[in-house]
This record gives C-alpha cells, sequence and structure tokens, in this order.
C-alpha cells in the first residue's frame, strides 16, 4: 500500500511537469466557505505582502490570539478542568492559544511556518507519548510550532501541492483553531482523535470542486514514530455548490501502540455540512446552516479484536446567524460510544482510579459520553469574536472532575497521593467566555 501510494504521488508529479503549460486555475473559486462549520470565517488578510509588478501575493501573515474564563459547576479545588482538548482550567482567566504565522506560494514554491504558545499545547501537544521512543526526538524543539511545511505546487489540473513537514489533521469536522468552529468545545469525537500529524501531505484538485489528500506520516497524532510501519490516509472533500460540503477521511496505520507491534488502527469520518439560507442583508435571520460529523474506528491485532476495542460516535449541530451574520447561535449535540478506551484521555495522572479500575475488572465495559453545547457569537467584525457557551456532558460512570479535584489531596501537584483517589464525576456543567481576534 505504502509502495503504491508512493508510486502514485512521484506519477502525478512527473506528469504535472510534463503538462506546466496550462493556465492556472483557482480550486474552489469564488465559493465562499466562511460560514462552514471548521473553516476560517475571515476574507480580509492586510498582512499580505503583494509583488509590487504582479499584484501576487508574496507572504501572508496571520496573527491569532484567544483567552478564556470557563467556570466549571462541579468546582474542582485544583482547578482542572478535564477530558478536554479545548478547555484546562476553571475558575480562572487562561491564555488557550496565542500564534503567528507566515505563509507563501511565492512562484508555485510553498513555505508555511506557524508558531503557537498558550495552554493549547499542555492540552494536545505534551500528550505525545512517541516522544518517549529513543533519543533526539521533538516535544522541546517541535511544541511551539503549529504548522510548518515546505513543498512545491505543480500546476496540473486545478493544482497539486506536495509538502513535507508538520501538518493539522483532517480526521475529524472541526478545527484545531477554536474560532473557526461553531462552538468553543470541541465535539467528543474531534475530541478523541487527531489534530495533527508529521510527514507528506500530496494535495490533489482534480476539478473546481473536488480535493483529496494523501498523506505518509510517522503515526497517529505524533511527533515521532511507535515502531517502524508508518501511517497512511486520506481526505476527500467535495463542494458541489457554495451551500454544501461532504468530507470523508481515512487513517490506517500499524504499531501505534507501545510495545504492540501487530496492533492495527484504523479510523473514518464523514461530514455533511449544508447551508439552507443566506440573505447577508437581512437584519433578522440572515443565515442557517447545519452539520452532521459520524466517526467509526477500531484497533485490531496483537491480542486486541475489533469487536471490543472500536470507537462510534455521531456529532449534529445546527447555527443561525443574524444582524448581517454579526452574530450567531449555535446548539450541539455529541453521542460516542468507546470499548477498549484506546483514545480516551485519562481524567487524572494518578493510576489507578475508579474509571479504569472498572475496566480493569471487566474487559468490555465501554465508555459511552452525551455531550450538549448551546453557543453564542457577537461577531462586530470578521477579525473579533465574543464567545458565550454552555456545556453539559454526561458519562455511564465516573469520568470528569469533581469537586475534590484529579490532581493530589490538597490539589497542588507534589502533594502525596498515597491511597486518595481522584474525585470523578458522571456529569458536568460549565459555562464559558471567550474572546478571539484573528488578524
Amino acid at each position: 500500500m505504502i509502495k503504491l501510494l508512493a508510486a502514485m504521488c512521484v506519477f502525478f508529479a512527473c506528469n504535472a511537469l510534463a503538462q506546466d503549460t496550462t493556465a492556472i486555475k483557482v480550486p474552489f473559486d469564488n465559493m465562499n466557505a466562511t460560514w462552514i462549520n471548521g473553516q476560517n470565517r475571515q476574507t480580509d488578510f492586510p498582512l499580505t505582502l503583494n509583488d509590487k509588478s504582479t499584484g501576487a501575493p508574496i507572504v501572508t501573515g496571520v496573527l491569532f490570539t484567544d483567552c478564556y474564563y470557563n467556570y466549571n459547576f462541579n468546582n474542582p479545588k485544583d482547578n482542572t478542568h478535564a477530558v478536554s482538548s479545548s478547555i484546562g482550567r476553571t475558575n480562572e482567566f487562561c491564555v488557550n492559544q496565542v500564534s503567528l504565522g507566515l505563509e507563501s506560494g511565492y512562484k508555485n514554491a510553498i513555505g508555511r511556518l506557524w508558531l503557537q504558545y498558550g495552554q493549547m499545547i499542555s492540552l494536545v501537544q505534551e500528550q505525545d507519548a512517541s516522544v518517549g521512543h529513543g533519543r533526539n526526538t521533538n516535544i522541546d524543539n517541535l511544541k511551539y510550532i503549529r504548522e510548518v511545511a515546505a513543498g512545491y505546487h505543480f500546476d496540473k489540473w486545478y493544482g497539486i501541492n506536495v509538502e513535507l513537514g508538520m501538518f493539522m489533521s483532517y480526521i475529524g469536522l472541526e478545527s484545531y483553531v477554536l474560532n473557526e468552529n461553531w462552538c468553543y468545545q470541541r465535539s467528543m469525537l474531534c475530541e478523541f482523535t487527531a489534530f495533527y500529524f508529521t510527514g507528506a501531505r500530496f494535495q490533489l484538485f482534480p476539478s473546481k470542486k473536488v480535493k483529496t489528500e494523501l498523506w505518509l506520516m510517522n503515526g497517529w497524532q505524533s511527533y515521532n514514530s511507535y515502531n517502524s510501519r508508518p501511517g497512511i490516509g486520506s481526505a476527500t472533500m467535495w463542494r458541489p455548490n457554495e451551500n454544501l460540503q461532504l468530507v470523508a477521511n481515512f487513517y490506517v496505520a500499524g504499531k501505534d501502540t507501545r510495545s504492540n507491534d501487530n496492533a492495527l488502527r484504523f479510523h473514518h469520518d464523514h461530514s455533511i455540512v449544508g447551508r439552507y439560507f443566506s440573505n447577508p442583508v437581512a437584519r433578522g435571520i440572515s443565515q442557517a446552516a447545519w452539520s452532521i460529523n459520524n466517526h467509526y474506528g477500531f484497533e485490531s491485532g496483537g491480542g486486541k479484536k475489533a469487536a471490543e476495542n472500536y470507537m462510534l460516535g455521531s456529532s449534529i449541530a445546527h447555527r443561525l446567524w443574524f444582524f448581517h451574520n454579526k452574530a450567531a447561535v449555535t446548539l450541539r449535540a455529541d453521542y460516542l460510544t468507546h470499548p477498549g478506551l484506546y483514545l480516551a484521555p485519562s481524567p487524572s495522572p494518578v493510576t489507578p482510579n475508579r474509571y479504569t479500575a472498572a475496566i480493569a475488572a471487566n474487559s468490555n465495559h465501554a465508555l459511552d459520553l452525551l455531550q450538549g453545547v448551546a453557543t453564542i457569537d457577537i461577531m462586530p467584525t470578521q477579525h473579533f469574536t465574543i464567545r458565550l457557551e454552555y456545556g453539559y456532558r454526561s458519562a455511564n460512570a465516573p469520568y470528569f472532575a469533581g469537586p475534590g479535584g484529579t490532581t493530589s489531596p490538597d490539589g497542588w501537584v507534589g502533594t502525596p497521593t498515597g491511597a486518595w483517589q481522584p474525585s470523578l464525576t458522571s456529569d458536568e456543567h460549565r459555562l464559558t467566555a471567550a474572546a478571539c481576534f484573528r488578524l
């Protein structure tokens, strides 16, 4: 499979070089995607440097900041909001992400560098266990880089891009950048899937309305590799018109589990996003859209059975825009069942706890999660958003942070835990306020 994928990429690249005489075509040209869940709503990029002779952009700069205050009604004493890659603290003001990026496609050469800082690093990047495999690994020298790539664009069809580096993943509908999503807290499905990968990406645009990506990567959300076999994947997006987007993603890899060379991981998700009303000048409802995102995956081999180690779930959202798209309201519901828990984050660094003990007693025990989110966005300009959100989560066993916290008896790191067990509850209510700036 890997040899076939590499041969295909060489064929496309050579064929593109041989036919580099066609007029430049722009994929998805004149299609406004700013309303789509998981997409940037920015159309004005003031930090762009253009070529004086041609007017073509040489480099585009982007600055992004995201700050929030979260209140968890369970009031954990250590102020830790557990089981989330979107929100890490409670009852505190937090800087979630600061990001500065430069992108260029000048004369077909592709260069991209996004730097990042803030809480998102500890929520996502520092969970990568592959950096414990050997020496000269990348947790310290890459965690402040959100995305980096070097590549080349071939003027074949509507474009072919060949890139090497670290990329944001497309497993799941929603974005790593929270402001691009309809809700601040991602769906539980997207929380349990990959946010980035390190490897090679081949983007193919065979027509104006279709994009296909082929991936070779070190592994599932990893800087490095767990063993010797790389992962492979694909993402295909079809926009038949401006009001509809369909996406299907696949990921297959072996050896994504430490010390288990025979375990195979498979993951698939697909999404449909549709807009059924648009009147940007309306003072009342100016847009209306919905999204559906479904996931299925499993691990098999090396003593694991797919029937006992899988993840299955769905997320449905509906969004209304008001006042010339200056405000919006979103409602979303998620359901996930996850026997085997190979993707489920631990609610506490202290082990064993009551939840993992229940799993150990019953190997077929499934984690069942429900989540409901209501979000209000105030967007006076495309560069600034105020977001207010209510969220509720429920599990079939104690899984979320309770009043006693999930760190230690007094809530401080370094305090001996002894026989202490993390305080966990089966449900959670929260209120979150966020301010996001993007230029």
